[in-house]
């Protein structure tokens, strides 16, 4: 009889758990024509964190944020992160982060969403088929920059607290935001930011979400892991000016010459990185790891295609996935000094430097890289005996960060996928960096998980970016479902 009773009141709590999700799921569903307008709004403001010219736009955006968490009963703050030197000299203000927070029940863990409402540039006619900052849905597509990277989700988040707000739901979880306007320049200042508040603002905080990335596939996905970056300007200056080719040229030793031939040694044909130590640091790909990556479901002619190339560098989804996440590789951006404008020049230009960056995975350190790096471009250029001056720079040393697919905040991911699409997730790495997921890790020590939304195909910092209209709506659910999720994991003591 216990027994019964027992099993009684779990099929009632049961169905009273999956009628909050499905009135909280029509709540959405029937709010999703104001959702889209709030995206349309906010899509609008041009906030370049590139451009100063849109420095105004930008602050509009961080005070438009920050009054719709007030209208929502947040208990909002907005940080002063000082100032960024212009290359003149002048101070510009950075933009405020916004901080938020709802709830603050003791019982209850704290979750702490991270996000940003800075845009890349985008111009008409950059290919652009709609105007960039005019919100337009086509086939179910919703257009504009920022519309996927970051704006939407973030919308997302706010929306899954309000929803919970309307219904006179109490939030399972205490909720914060952190919400900043740099992140596509760098996050200027927001390091110093976490920092300084480690044991004020983020002193009860349990767990950390960051849903700036997407999916890999048609499928849900849960992201546990992204490369660092170490950035290297690589200069060679020879002469005092540039000079006529017609009137120097085979009398001196060209310094464009000489970085192009230093540039070849970085990386073969095949993709082998050639500075000695780089791949021996590596983490060794685990057999749990192979499975994991043969289990995803990946479409390679639809890469191919959606990137124009008719091969690439491997010929299997393993080997092109584990390279694309948890391998190292150079690529070689671009050469400062050389001349690109159309026409002809006939120039033997006298300084010239070379960017190009190496993802970093576990268990490379970027201290050890830079000094890899500049040891053996050094040596390699001593060998072509130039009396051309080499200078090698990394400017950028950003850690990869890796997270414990078996922890908690995972399953309680799949949970949650598993509600709102009826479909487990794929657990993918992104090849990309987010330096602001280790700066989490390593200064609040708390465990982080990235949860997106945005689709495969949403052409981030690309011409023609978009968020579709089911994978806002539909992770505006997820969302909701997710916040249920983490408020089932024991609260330790």
């Amino acid at each position: 009889m216990a027994l019964l009773c027992v099993a009684s009141l779990l099929l009632v709590l049961s169905f009273v758990d999956a009628f909050q999700y499905s009135d909280l799921a029509l709540y959405i569903d029937s709010h999703q024509e104001e959702y889209v307008e709030a995206l349309r709004d906010w899509v609008a403001i041009e906030s370049d964190s590139s451009n100063i010219l849109k420095r105004p736009d930008l602050h509009r955006m961080m005070d438009v944020t920050a009054e719709k968490l007030r209208e929502m009963g947040g208990n909002v703050v907005m940080v002063d992160i000082g100032e960024q030197e212009l290359p003149g000299g002048q101070p510009l203000a950075l933009p405020k982060v916004v901080t938020a927070h709802f709830g603050n029940d003791s019982q209850k863990h704290t979750v702490c969403i991270y996000g940003h409402v800075d845009v890349q540039p985008a111009k008409l006619e950059d290919g652009w088929r709609t105007e960039p900052y005019n919100l337009t849905e086509i086939d179910g597509n919703l257009y504009g920059r920022g519309a996927s990277d970051n704006k939407a989700p973030v919308l997302a988040w706010i929306h899954a607290v309000e929803a919970y707000q309307a219904l006179n739901m109490e939030l399972p979880v205490n909720v914060k935001f952190v919400i900043e306007g740099m992140e596509e320049t760098g996050s200027n200042g927001l390091d110093a930011m976490i920092l300084a508040q480690r044991d004020t603002f983020f002193s009860d905080v349990d767990f950390i979400v960051i849903s700036d990335c997407g999916w890999l596939s048609k499928r849900p996905a849960l992201t546990y892991g992204t490369r660092g970056n170490c950035y290297f300007f690589a200069e060679v200056e020879g002469p005092r000016q540039d000079l006529h080719s017609g009137v120097y040229g085979g009398t001196v030793i060209e310094p464009m010459i000489d970085l192009i031939g230093i540039l070849d040694t970085l990386i073969s044909p095949s993709g082998k990185i050639l500075i000695p130590g780089i791949r021996e640091a590596v983490a060794p790909l685990t057999d749990e790891e192979w499975k994991m990556y043969q289990d995803i479901q990946f479409d390679f002619d639809h890469y191919k295609s959606k990137i124009g190339v008719s091969h690439l560098m491997y010929n299997n989804k393993v080997d092109l996935l584990a390279h694309r996440w948890r391998h190292p590789t150079v690529s070689i951006h671009g050469i400062e000094g050389a001349f690109s404008d159309p026409g002809t020049k006939t120039v033997i230009p006298a300084k010239v430097t070379a960017k190009f960056s190496i993802r970093q995975v576990p268990d490379m350190d970027p201290a050890v890289v830079k000094k890899q790096v500049t040891d053996y471009l050094h040596s390699v250029f001593a060998k072509r005996k130039s009396p051309n001056k080499l200078k090698v720079t990394m400017v950028i040393g950003a850690k990869p960060w890796l997270a414990d697919t078996k922890h908690e905040l995972y399953q309680a991911g799949k949970a949650a996928v598993k509600r709102v699409f009826n479909v487990d997730p794929d657990l993918i790495r992104e090849g990309g960096t987010i330096p602001v997921a280790r700066t989490f890790q390593d200064v609040t020590g708390k465990s982080i998980i990235m949860l997106p939304i945005g689709g495969f195909d949403d052409g981030l910092h690309s011409q023609n970016e978009k968020m579709s209209r089911y994978n806002y709506i539909e992770g505006t659910k997820l969302f909701i479902a997710y916040l249920h999720e983490v408020a089932q994991i024991k609260k330790s003591v």
